[in-house]
């Protein structure tokens, strides 16, 4: 607390809004902090709460010995091999039943990130199964399937995909990584399995299950440094850099960008865009105005250099670094150039990405509202409204819920109204209310 420069009330408001992310309504104060401080220890379920509150105004782990509760330490996970851990997270995954346990947990602004050296080609020795060996045709289907279930994510949200890709992670890869191979080929489906476990956890952050996505980022940067991935590697540092930002954890965002573009390896064009943006966007969001800038304008001239009809590197394209300049814009105060670059990148985007568009769209609406522009945020709104009806998307949700909040005190105004009458009869049964890719780079 003295590090932290918080007093007793201090310490429990902020325990309060943190256990607000895991559904739990806490109201301590700083009555109970003073209980803690002379021997008495929070709840089981509210000890992690207290410890991840330290640990984000601290910028470090915390571990519940230094946080002085030496009668409750912290519960250690048993070690095990990323092969069984991928078990063990797909199998409650893939049950609805059992998903609560995954999605209860707290998103942590510490979570100690694998270094390149520290992961690449240690992947431990396993036995293999002898009945079952597996060659380049595998690793194409794995690859071919990820692919699918991620076109299936962009039509339709990752409420009705990541299931699939959860009992596909149990059910097929796993046995494949336990299979006999040769080393190229193990290789192969260790990268192939990294790319899955990374779109799985874009799914979970689609759901706002910040926690479980950070469990299987952390899983895709395990399996991308065992096969030598260094792409799918830094895309997922990116991609956690991307589920930091959104959740307001600047400082956090940016290290892990800053991370991603540490380790790339000598990057094209089109890579350097895809890391420099996501570094502005950090940037800005701490306040660093001159150094978002600078990085915003490194990607606009990598993304010039880039060949119009090279691969796309995590789908990273002129409509996602458009969105940049407009995430970029609107944290530096420049609510008109946001809104301008919003609308450009819109009219940019594939209509394929219908979840990406709900979203988008609705942030515009919000933007123009929040601009006096109550006719064009309606108008956006109603094109939003075209494709939520076909996403399950807890992120969509929230901007749908936001919709109604925001404009609430014009309800009276004839298109505000018709709006309204519209979306009455898609607010149901979309799920519950949770706390707070772009594209899926």
């Amino acid at each position: 607390m003295a590090e932290a420069a918080w007093g007793n009330g201090d310490l429990a408001r902020a325990v309060n809004r943190t256990g607000t992310e895991t559904g739990q309504r806490l109201k301590y104060d700083a009555s109970a902090v003073s209980h803690w401080l002379s021997g008495t220890s929070p709840t089981a379920k509210a000890l992690p709460v207290v410890l991840e509150t330290l640990a984000r105004r601290l910028k470090r782990p915390i571990t519940a010995v230094e946080a002085g509760f030496r009668g409750t330490p912290t519960p250690v996970e048993q070690p095990t091999d990323t092969v069984s851990g991928l078990i063990d997270l797909g199998s409650l995954d893939m049950d609805p039943s059992r998903r609560g346990i995954l999605t209860a947990g707290l998103y942590s602004v510490a979570l100690t990130i694998p270094g390149w050296p520290d992961v690449v080609g240690r992947f431990e020795r396993l036995r293999t199964d002898p009945h079952l060996r597996i060659g380049m045709a595998e690793v194409q289907a794995v690859a071919a399937m990820t692919e699918r279930i991620s076109d299936l994510d962009d039509q339709f949200g990752g409420r009705m995909t990541r299931p699939m890709a959860a009992s596909f992670l149990v059910n097929t890869i796993v046995p494949y990584l336990r299979a006999d191979a040769g080393e190229d080929v193990r290789k192969a489906m260790l990268s192939a399995a990294a790319d899955h476990c990374y779109l799985t956890g874009y799914m979970a952050v689609d759901e706002r299950h910040d926690s479980l996505a950070q469990r299987y980022y952390s899983k895709a940067l395990e399996l991308a440094g065992h096969a030598g991935d260094h792409l799918t590697y830094c895309t997922t540092l990116r991609g956690m850099s991307v589920q930091a930002v959104n959740l307001g954890h600047g400082s956090s965002a940016l290290r892990l960008a800053d991370a991603a573009s540490a380790a790339s390896p000598e990057a094209g064009p089109r890579m350097r865009a895809f890391l420099a943006g996501q570094q502005a966007h950090a940037l800005a969001q701490t306040g660093d105005r001159i150094g978002a800038l600078l990085h915003l304008r490194t990607a606009e001239v990598a993304m010039d250099q880039a060949e119009s009809k090279a691969k796309v590197v995590g789908r990273y394209d002129p409509a996602a670094l458009a969105y940049h300049v407009a995430q970029v814009n609107y944290e530096l105060g420049d609510r008109d150039g946001a809104i301008r670059a919003l609308q450009h990148s819109e009219k940019l985007r594939p209509p394929v990405y219908r979840g990406s568009r709900v979203r988008a769209l609705s942030m515009l609406a919000e933007w123009q509202l929040g601009a006096g522009r109550l006719e064009e945020a309606v108008q956006n709104w109603h094109l939003a409204l075209d494709d939520y009806p076909t996403i399950q998307s807890g992120r969509a949700d929230d901007r749908f819920r936001s919709m109604l909040s925001a404009t609430r005190p014009h309800r009276r105004n004839p298109h505000v109204r018709g709006l309204l009458e519209r979306a009455r009869p898609m607010a149901g049964g979309r799920g519950p209310a949770r706390t707070a890719r772009e594209t899926k780079a």
